[in-house]
């Protein structure tokens, strides 16, 4: 049997307090979104939006939610929340008002604004909770439709639970795979083409989802006749509907204020949801938007009269009113009672919300306006050290960066005084606690972060031939499919012909399709089922067939993979590591090497770009035992160059952060990574020629960067540094000079500049000419480093040109 068996028959007035306590849920909500538009526009919260319109569908959609399932919603959804337990009026307003407290804003910790949701999938040491015991809420976004491709996989860890053997058991995140993903979006965000992507993909994998769309007619200001074709999104999803001969979606269309049908709706929805794994479009329409998108402005400004009248008369809580009312399930007075106590409970949750995030930051300011007291009462500035802080202590509701502007501003004017120490150390003091509740948690903090994880080098028989470097990543993912059960890869022609350089060759027969699997050319909600895949459990391996690729996914991979950590303050994760090869090849379009731009759009995922196959196993093996997620470029002309093969395959790791001197030498230290190394490699030996000794040190991680700091323990010995990469110019060679020059302060021991070699700015050109005429050659590293030895040693290398 499943959560969907058929609910035994209730009395009437079992069925009465049921219906009273959704309205006081909608009823409470109202008055939440109401009062959180006046503490915005009183100053009290920076930014308002709401979900007000919304609650009487939502109520429905709570009520066939269980536990296990997951929402993959936006910023509308406060309802629900509520509804489902995970959201109460004072952790409302702690959320307007940015209360950087996890125990006071469990959704983000002040860390998103108001109106964006997540439960804690984890305990506060980073361990996986029993997500089956609870209902589950993935960390929203407020890029438009980027909480789609998440939910695609969400739904397809049921799938992989119900379908997978060694893995259906685990009863931390499953019930044989019963759990539905319900995603929640605005109609007017349908217009994204991550929507579009997302439904497709479903359609294909046929998994549990639910879909609902609020639909209001409005996307902010514009109308649905700009956004939607015939401005209907069901009907011109019409061809999706499943029937006998053909697999598909359930098209469900319901008015927004109708709550007996919205309740029968999602019964239905959730039924075939759960037991058959069909995906189900929900479209609620006829709902209202009775403040306007946000606090920002007024949607008086641009819905007519009639528009406005019909939105008062068929707003939902005014429409499920006048139902009970119809129906004899309530009362006026019943109803104006509950009315009433909602306001009272809303303004004290308000007023509580508010006491809890200020006075703290009131104590703090006393504590400050003592010590600057005493600061003053020692110093010829004193009058006007007074005058700052008679204007701090006056400040009735302070916030944090009003006291410490106010502290190092005094800091300057005592500079030279006896009480400069005690300020300083109260600044320092200060910053040292209260940053980390904005900075903490951009990567894992438990125990299963990367630097856990020790070194362990490859083994080789005495006797090991060369091999196909695809076939130690290949026999390395053999063995990584044998150990690990819960992993799965996934992506453009990984399956049946074992991805397009014949790194997964044999795979999928051998592990199934489940595990080893094609899919469509839609990167973005290939990222999008790793993500959810990786937040319920499983550790999924996404693959983008190129590096160029990663450009559909970025936006995905930039604001939903990399923050998920920092924006639940550590409560959620989704270890996915993402497959991908580039680097050195021909042609505008399959040759890019975007690093700069990858690596300052993903902080929060580790970027590893490992020169040859052995050292990217070693990675994929090292981030199976963390649960952080990772990047992995591997070479893609490094596939058919040749490589011993280790005998412990599965087992042998390459270290994450750290550097490997490839070569010593004393003249010059040569940093670069990935294919360029084995330029770089040429040039040395034909420097080394004319007497120049260079030092070449791989990267093999962009980030974390040199952990270590080895990078500057070279440049001590060779004082001198040239940098070659083969992004564009300011790419990802800026990076790499500011973690040396600033971070290792490397320019102590320079006695040259410090250099870069990139690509030219402009694309690859197509052909081996493109290459040579665009990227760094050989020649080109060769004549850079004469150049710099010739400024330092001018008789001894005379110039070449």
């Amino acid at each position: 049997m499943t959560d969907t068996e058929t609910k035994k028959s209730i009395s009437f007035e079992d069925f009465r307090a049921e219906v009273l306590q959704d309205y006081k849920i909608a009823i409470t909500s109202r008055e939440c979104s109401l009062l959180g538009r006046r503490e915005v526009l009183t100053g009290k919260a920076k930014f308002g939006i709401f979900g007000d319109g919304k609650e009487v569908p939502q109520l429905a959609m709570a009520k066939a939610f269980k536990n296990g399932d997951f929402r993959s919603g936006y910023y509308r959804d406060q309802t629900f929340m509520m509804a489902i337990g995970q959201l109460n009026i004072q952790q409302f307003f702690a959320g307007l008002y940015g209360h950087s407290d996890l125990d006071h804003d469990p959704m983000s910790a002040g860390r998103q604004m108001g109106g964006h949701f997540a439960t804690h999938s984890l305990d506060e040491n980073g361990n996986w909770k029993n997500l089956t015991q609870q209902k589950n809420s993935s960390a929203d976004i407020s890029p438009t439709a980027g909480q789609m491709p998440r939910l695609l996989g969400l739904a397809q860890a049921s799938k992989i639970y119900r379908n997978v053997i060694g893995v259906e058991n685990n009863s931390n995140f499953s019930v044989n795979g019963n759990e539905i993903a319900w995603g929640t979006i605005g109609n007017a965000s349908t217009s994204e083409g991550l929507f579009f992507e997302t439904i497709n993909a479903a359609g294909v994998l046929q998994v549990p989802m639910v879909i609902s769309v609020w639909d209001d007619e409005y996307g902010i200001s514009v109308h649905a006749r700009y956004q939607t074709t015939k401005e209907n999104i069901s009907e011109i999803l019409k061809g999706f509907q499943r029937d006998e001969n053909a697999k598909g979606y359930e098209i469900i269309t319901v008015k927004g204020w109708d709550y007996p049908e919205l309740v029968s709706a999602y019964e239905r929805a959730a039924e075939i949801a759960r037991t058959e794994h069909v995906p189900v479009l929900m479209h609620i329409n006829q709902l209202t938007q009775p403040q306007g998108h946000s606090t920002s402005g007024s949607h008086e400004r641009y819905k007519d009269a009639d528009r406005l009248a019909w939105e008062s008369e068929y707003d939902c809580v005014a429409q499920m009113k006048k139902w009970m009312l119809e129906n004899e399930i309530s009362t006026v007075e019943e109803l104006n009672a509950i009315d009433e106590q909602a306001k009272k409970d809303v303004l004290e949750g308000k007023k509580a919300a508010w006491s809890a995030y200020v006075t703290p930051i009131k104590e703090e300011q006393k504590e400050l306006v003592a010590l600057l007291n005493t600061v003053a009462s020692q110093s010829p500035n004193k009058v006007f050290i007074d005058k700052y802080v008679t204007e701090v202590a006056a400040i009735k509701e302070p916030i944090r960066k009003d006291l410490l502007v106010t502290a190092r501003k005094i800091l300057r004017l005592i500079i030279k005084e006896n009480g400069k120490n005690s300020l300083s150390q109260w600044i320092t003091a200060y910053t040292e606690k209260i940053q980390p509740k904005f900075s903490s948690h951009l990567f894992s903090q438990s125990d299963e972060n990367v630097f856990t994880v020790k070194e362990v080098l490859p083994e080789y028989a005495d006797d090991a031939d060369d091999a196909d470097g695809r076939m130690v990543i290949r026999n390395n993912f053999d063995a990584i499919f044998s150990k690990h059960p819960e992993v799965l890869i996934f992506g453009e022609d990984c399956g049946n012909i074992g991805d397009v350089n014949q790194g997964l060759e044999g795979m999928q027969e051998k592990y199934g399709d489940f595990r080893v699997c094609d899919a469509g050319i839609r990167e973005a909600t290939i990222l999008g089922q790793g993500i959810g895949m990786a937040m319920r459990g499983l550790r999924p391996i996404a693959e983008i067939q190129y590096l160029d690729y990663l450009l559909y996914a970025i936006q995905i991979m930039s604001d939903d993979l990399a923050t998920l950590q920092y924006r639940t303050a550590g409560r959620q994760k989704a270890p996915l590591i993402i497959r991908t090869r580039g680097h050195r090849l021909e042609g505008i379009w399959h040759s890019g090497s975007p690093m700069g731009m990858i690596i300052n759009a993903i902080r929060g995922i580790h970027v590893l770009v490992p020169r040859n196959m052995t050292k990217a196993a070693g990675f994929y093996n090292t981030l199976l035992e963390t649960d952080e997620p990772a990047l992995v470029i591997e070479c893609l002309n490094g596939y058919r160059l040749k490589e011993k093969m280790p005998t412990n395959l599965g087992e042998f790791k390459t270290p994450i952060g750290v550097v490997e001197t490839i070569k010593e030498g004393k003249d010059i230290t040569l940093v670069s990574y990935g294919s360029t190394l084995r330029v770089v490699e040429q040039a040395a030996k034909e420097l080394l020629e004319i007497g120049i000794d260079a030092e070449i040190i791989d990267i093999q991680s962009l980030l974390p960067f040199d952990i270590n700091h080895d990078i500057v323990k070279s440049i001590a010995k060779t004082n001198r540094l040239l940098v070659i990469d083969e992004d564009v110019p300011g790419g990802a060679s800026a990076y790499i000079l500011q973690q040396i020059v600033d971070v290792q302060n490397g320019y102590k021991h320079l006695d040259s500049k410090p250099e870069t070699l990139t690509a030219k700015a402009h694309r690859p050109s197509y052909g081996t000419d493109g290459d040579y005429f665009s990227k760094p050659s050989s020649e080109d590293i060769f004549e850079k480093v004469y150049a710099i030895m010739n400024e330092a040693k001018p008789n001894e290398y005379p110039e070449l040109y």
